[in-house]
């Protein structure tokens, strides 16, 4: 058995985005190849669009983060595609701040790097990323 003083001094920590390539992202200690996902600490998972009717434009939705908001993050971070092409609307960003969430914006892979240095400095932070357009 756990000593309970032990189990409650851990705090999970945000995996690290181990590789993305277009249409692919592998998320540490997980083994399902993700199209577009969401992180968070503790874990990751699909994020599949066809849940809050997500579509390039108008973009990211505050439902899309709920999950990730949830999971307690100081950081959200949202990669709009390899291209950019993945809008994220002012209301998405403003629904973070209002909850005391920083968030970052960028092309996925520079939204990843970001996500993975954030990670490292043990920042408990959360993302969405879209791995194509």
């Amino acid at each position: 058995m756990l000593n309970p003083k032990l189990w409650f001094s851990v705090e999970m920590s945000s995996p690290e985005i181990a590789s993305l390539s277009w249409g692919q992202m592998k998320v540490k200690g997980c083994s399902t190849t993700y199209k577009d996902c969401k992180v968070w600490p503790g874990g990751s998972r699909t994020w599949d669009w066809r849940e809050t009717g997500t579509n390039h434009s108008p973009g990211v939705q505050p439902a899309d983060l709920e999950e990730v908001v949830k999971k307690g993050v100081q950081t959200v971070v949202i990669g709009r595609g390899m291209s950019e092409a993945l809008q994220v609307p002012s209301s998405t960003v403003d629904y973070l701040k209002k909850n005391g969430i920083e968030v970052v914006v960028l092309q996925t892979e520079k939204a990843v790097e970001e996500y993975n240095a954030l990670a490292a400095r043990g920042v408990k932070v959360g993302g969405v990323f879209h791995s194509t357009c």
